[in-house]
């Protein structure tokens, strides 16, 4: 009998991503990955878009090689984050580094004067 069931909903930690797929750790011995096919049921443009290297998400096994100790997985109609936290695209502003280069030398000495502050605690 197989460790991980087909058709199981489990955990795994991502620690790759490829064209092709996102690999994922779930145990000390088992690893599987979620192939390109296996992610949305919509075109995959960017596998980036759906998650991050070191995130822990839910997936679905779709096969299990106990053999090579490899699972095949999907997060297909499966609600894989943990935390339900989507990632959004950093959307460029016309403003780029004008408010840090407005803003930094007072930042600066705000906290100076606060360490300062602490300092004569």
């Amino acid at each position: 009998m197989s460790k991980y069931e087909k058709g199981k909903i489990i955990t795994g930690c991502v620690t790759g991503i490829e064209s092709y797929g996102i690999f994922v750790t779930l145990d000390e011995y088992y690893s599987g990955l979620i192939h390109i096919s296996e992610i949305s049921n919509n075109f995959v443009r960017n596998i980036s878009d759906y998650v991050n290297i070191g995130e822990t998400i839910k997936v679905k096994v779709v096969d299990t090689d106990d053999e090579n100790y490899h699972v095949k997985l999907s997060i297909k109609d499966v609600d894989y984050r943990i935390n339900n936290q989507r990632r959004t695209r950093i959307v460029e502003t016309n403003e780029g580094f004008i408010p840090l280069k407005n803003n930094l030398d007072k930042w600066i000495e705000s906290k100076l004067e606060e360490f300062g502050e602490k300092n004569s605690d």
